[in-house]
């Protein structure tokens, strides 16, 4: 009995640990969301400096990453796309199909893995580690809320500066494929991202901002709420590390693909 009863025990427990987690992350991120626009009226408001250090560390220090890997991912598609459509003599639909897959897709989820892998790591580290050195209950003994202080700027950065980088990221990418693609199709690379821009629809960016945004709520909760629940000193903090890179990883590639499922119907 004991042996067919121990998994259905673990299968319950897993789940309770995992809605109990999604529960904490929402409450998260209703609290970042009242600290950021009513803080000032309980006397708790978001420092601009701390929000400005936050969108410098997300966004501005991530720009040579995301623009060398978009580069890189633009050229990539070119040469696969050129290969796949000349077996069929469409290499015309070249333009069209690098522009459609960076905007609706691949812009925003090699720069969200980026930002995850980068951001979201250091956010579980830096938190976890105030943690595991109680700075963040010295914090509520001093009366500042640690959601206002350390939550609500990194999630209200990431919600501006995902977006603003997944821009970057599709531009570079065009960018990266007109350089390969252009003498394939014996076009100037200007004519090329002419074309580009001549095909591409405001669905097509706004479809892959969309995503941005719910990727950096995802990579914020995440990287915050597993700050927050460290244990066990430096190993925990490594554990903590590892786990949100990961979730966030999981969870930005499985919402990907339910939003392509809905939204290319």
């Amino acid at each position: 009995m004991n042996a067919f009863t121990r998994p259905l025990t673990s299968i319950g427990r897993a789940t309770v640990s995992a809605v109990e987690g999604i529960g904490y992350a929402g409450r998260l991120l209703v609290e970042s969301l009242y600290f950021a626009a009513f803080g000032w009226r309980t006397g708790q408001p978001m420092r601009p400096r701390a929000l400005l250090e936050q969108m410098r560390q997300i966004g501005v220090d991530a720009l040579p990453i995301v623009t060398m890997m978009s580069l890189t991912i633009g050229i990539m598609l070119g040469i696969q796309f050129i290969a796949a459509l000349s077996e069929f003599g469409a290499q015309s639909q070249v333009v069209v199909a690098v522009a459609k897959s960076v905007t609706r897709e691949f812009g925003a989820l090699i720069t969200a893995i980026l930002v995850a892998g980068r951001s979201g790591s250091a956010l579980a580290a830096r938190i976890g580690s105030m943690s595991v050195s109680q700075e963040v209950d010295a914090l509520e003994v001093i009366g500042i809320d640690p959601v206002r202080y350390l939550a609500a700027p990194a999630l209200l950065a990431m919600l501006v500066m995902l977006p603003a980088l997944t821009i970057v990221s599709d531009a570079v990418a065009i960018a990266g494929a007109a350089l390969y693609s252009s003498s394939a199709l014996n076009v100037t690379p200007s004519v090329y991202i002419m074309q580009t821009l001549a095909l591409t629809t405001p669905g097509d960016i706004g479809q892959g901002l969309a995503k941005s945004v719910v990727f950096a709520v995802l990579i914020a909760l995440i990287g915050i709420s597993t700050g927050f629940a460290v244990t066990g000193g430096a190993e925990g903090v490594g554990r903590a590390t590892t786990r949100a890179v990961v979730l966030s990883i999981c969870y930005i590639i499985v919402t990907d693909m339910i939003f392509s499922f809905f939204l290319n119907r």
